[in-house]
């Protein structure tokens, strides 16, 4: 990491598994130490001491305001302060025709792919700002500008949440906060396991999709460049 910044401390959400969990297994490479957050405390913890390093485990509701700033109290507990670095991970793929959709299915997209993102950077930004360093890298998708069938709510989150970063980087521009959005096509994870694809489907195979580890070294190399060095979005996609 010759000539780059790099986090002393990051906090992942949906740390437990697929692009979340590798992010964190590379971060620990680098000698980052990283608090995972996600619901399943059980897995939580497993990871963590698969993961060593000092690896901090907190089961949390990223889609409950208070949850979370419970979460990121515990983290802050553990390191002794704020974390260097957020990947704001965590979230759901439901893909589904708009008439088939249902309410809860839409809003419950929502709360866990734009809304719960913005519950955990409003929990770190206030002291990002005051001491003037501080990243979020956000894990969107080609979605988030591109439109495919079957993809209302999810497209909707991702282009939200995609929204969301380039207002942070207008507000934060100049401060030494910086932020990244990561947007990569499919990706095989555990997500693919629940997920019923349409009679239609539009996605690769699995083994053609994107690895969780190419997603993670893409984040790894944005959260190490020199600090005053701000990459402001990665789109990758399998060749």
């Amino acid at each position: 990491m010759t000539n780059a910044q790099a986090p002393r401390t990051a906090l992942v959400t949906g740390g437990s598994r697929g692009i979340g969990l590798a992010v964190a297994r590379a971060l620990v490479r680098e000698g980052v130490r990283v608090a995972l957050v996600a619901r399943g405390a059980d897995e939580l913890a497993a990871r963590a001491i698969e993961l060593g390093h000092a690896t901090v485990a907190v089961a949390a509701d990223v889609s409950d305001a208070k949850d979370v700033d419970r979460a990121v109290g515990a983290v802050r507990d553990a390191f002794g302060g704020v974390p260097d670095l957020l990947i704001n991970n965590a979230g759901i793929f439901n893909p589904k025709p708009l008439h088939v959709l249902t309410g809860e299915e839409f809003e419950r997209m929502m709360k866990i792919n734009l809304i719960a993102p913005f519950f955990v950077l409003r929990a770190l930004l206030p002291a990002w700002k005051e001491q003037q360093r501080g990243h979020v890298i956000t894990l969107g998708s080609v979605t988030d500008r591109s439109i495919f069938p079957d993809n209302g709510a999810y497209s909707a989150s991702k282009f939200g949440l995609r929204a969301m970063h380039e207002v942070l980087r207008a507000e934060t521009k100049g401060t030494g906060v910086r932020a990244t959005l990561v947007s990569p096509s499919a990706v095989d994870t555990p997500i693919w396991d629940t997920v019923t694809l349409p009679a239609n489907n539009r996605f690769p195979p699995r083994d053609q999709m994107l690895t969780a580890d190419a997603v993670a070294d893409a984040v790894v190399w944005a959260a190490t460049r020199p600090a005053n060095v701000n990459v402001d979005e990665l789109r990758i996609a399998a060749s």
